[in-house]
């Protein structure tokens, strides 16, 4: 069998192998990418009163806050999975985790924002987190791996008659 035929075989057999895994990656990617520009995904950031300025709000005065959102699903501290704090914009954006950011002004306790968050979860369905750590680690993984040499022998099964037509036009 001559190289050409088994990176044509390898190419082949592994765009079979690949195809589910990588659908999914292709697609949560190209959410992913699109975030910032469509609301549906992350909610846009919006900006409190004072700007570029220290936060003039407590902690508590945040978790008081967000416990007057019900959809949140806030009632103590252990409900909320990160706070990010922008001060060059004046909030402090808490992310439940029910899924739900709320975004606070960090001079008045106001909030600004409510809206379901779904970049994180599409986040999980891109690497494969979602479905368990072993999908990741066991079939996400070596779907990169397998796109990867798909691509080396793509590259090569493309650039091969180009050389040897160029090796020909050389020889005549």
């Amino acid at each position: 069998m001559n190289l050409k035929r088994l990176l044509r075989q390898i190419h082949y057999w592994l765009s079979l192998a690949v195809f589910l895994p990588a659908g999914i990656m292709f697609l949560a990617g190209i959410a992913l990418m699109l975030k910032k520009e469509i609301d549906w995904i992350q909610p846009p950031t919006y900006r409190g009163v004072a700007e570029q300025q220290m936060p003039e709000i407590s902690y508590q005065q945040i978790l008081t806050a967000v416990q007057t959102e019900p959809q949140a699903q806030i009632t103590q501290w252990s409900d909320i999975d990160r706070i990010d704090i922008r001060p060059s914009k004046g909030i402090a954006k808490v992310q439940a985790k029910s899924g739900w950011e709320i975004q606070i002004d960090t001079k008045t306790a106001k909030i600004l924002s409510r809206a379901y968050r779904r970049s994180d979860w599409i986040e999980s369905l891109h690497d494969g987190s979602y479905f368990a750590d072993g999908v990741k680690l066991y079939i996400f993984l070596p779907t990169g791996i397998l796109l990867l040499i798909m691509w080396g022998t793509g590259i090569y099964l493309f650039l091969l008659p180009r050389w040897r037509k160029k090796k020909k036009s050389k020889t005549v």
